[in-house]
């Protein structure tokens, strides 16, 4: 195991100890198939997705019946999306944003070359859609309005309850990508007017392989038609034997993240205070990335003038682990779309990185991170960390 500070969790988190105990049996002697219920082994599986269920629909206030078990989040996304549009062919219309996931804008851009009418909302410098830009982006034609609850580079949170309102008044369905939020039980379906809702339990402290889509069943019931055909499985919308165990652990995650969410991102938005204080005294010229207040609790997001995120990175990497916000291809470095939606072809954009602690960070290791990327930070730029910055 790596022996490094981790200060990732946007990208990932490590599985809970609690969701590791919890999972065990269905990896071992409690192996039925869920769908076998007519046998013991069976149905005692099926009875732990049920209850899983109950624990993912609890944690943001849905029926079981709404929750569909997926592979992860990508899934979830390309079901809503893909499936609304399948279901809905009349209308020909959707909105999303610039910063979305791939997972959004990659099935969005599959349906605009089979004609579809994609719009797509810009966002200010803090990585904030307009609302007034949103209700005239939609028509009589739009079937699905989709904007994530927070965004996983810079950790601005999007108004999902005001973008929810809009289009419950409009009849128009309202899908979210909260991968992001699930951690920190920020997300309530009923109160927030959401119809269809993507999550991840590798981002909430469960396994990686497992996911779920929420999918309103009334008030409205929303139609979703099938984009996968097979057995029948999840009402025939992800069909495919059921992962008991990763399913299991995606239920307890989300059960302890609905207990313990909100005092886990309170310790985190004063540990990420804390860094950015130090940063703003150690760092010249230091820019901060996203939304200062309407922000998920675990990110900071920063440029740094004269240092170039990669090489902060390998210079640091036995010793702190954290993301650059740019994608790596094959031979070449690519700057964030999500950064050049906020601010162009800029340095600012070409130069952030993010840092996002977890759950189990403890207050000496950010001191000790924060440390090493002043100090390697100012040798990247050329000059020293001030003394402030290290006291």
């Amino acid at each position: 195991m790596p022996a490094g500070i981790y200060l990732d969790h946007n990208a990932t988190t490590p599985v809970d100890p609690h969701v590791r105990t919890a999972m065990l049996p269905y990896l071992e002697e409690l192996f039925g198939n869920a769908s076998s219920v007519e046998h013991a082994h069976g149905h005692v599986a099926g009875q732990a997705v049920d209850r899983a269920r109950q624990q993912v629909a609890d944690a943001i206030g849905a029926r079981p019946n709404e929750i569909l078990f997926t592979s992860g989040c990508t899934e979830a996304n390309n079901i809503a999306l893909l499936g609304v549009a399948r279901a809905h062919p009349d209308k020909r219309h959707i909105v999303t944003s610039a910063i979305e996931h791939p997972a959004v804008l990659e099935p969005c851009r599959a349906l605009g070359r089979e004609g579809w009418r994609i719009t797509v909302l810009r966002v200010d410098e803090a990585g904030r859609i307009d609302l007034d830009a949103l209700v005239s982006s939609l028509s009589d034609d739009t079937a699905l309005v989709s904007i994530m609850a927070a965004n996983n580079e810079v950790g601005t949170r999007q108004p999902v309850a005001e973008i929810g309102a809009l289009c419950a008044e409009r009849d128009i369905l309202f899908h979210s990508d909260a991968a992001q939020v699930g951690a920190y039980g920020l997300l309530d379906v009923e109160r927030d007017n959401v119809h269809l809702a993507s999550l991840s339990a590798h981002k909430a402290y469960g396994p990686k392989g497992i996911g779920a889509l929420y999918i309103r069943s009334r008030r409205p019931r929303v139609r979703v038609a099938p984009i996968v055909f097979g057995g029948g499985q999840e009402r025939g919308l992800r069909p495919g034997t059921l992962n008991t165990p990763a399913i299991v652990g995606m239920g307890e995650a989300m059960a302890l993240a609905a207990r313990h969410g909100r005092d886990d991102a309170e310790r985190l938005a004063g540990m990420i205070a804390r860094m950015r204080s130090r940063f703003e005294a150690g760092i010249a010229g230091i820019l901060f990335n996203g939304d200062p207040k309407q922000r998920i609790a675990n990110n900071l997001s920063v440029s740094i003038p004269g240092v170039e995120p990669l090489a902060l990175i390998r210079r640091l990497r036995e010793e702190v682990s954290f993301s650059a916000s740019s994608a790596c291809a094959t031979e070449k470095i690519e700057t964030s779309p999500v950064l050049l939606a906020m601010f162009g072809d800029t340095a600012r954009a070409r130069g952030a990185f993010r840092i996002s602690p977890g759950r189990f960070t403890t207050e000496d290791q950010m001191v000790r991170a924060t440390e090493l990327i002043i100090a390697e930070a100012g040798r990247l730029a050329g000059h020293a960390p001030s003394v402030a910055a290290t006291a």
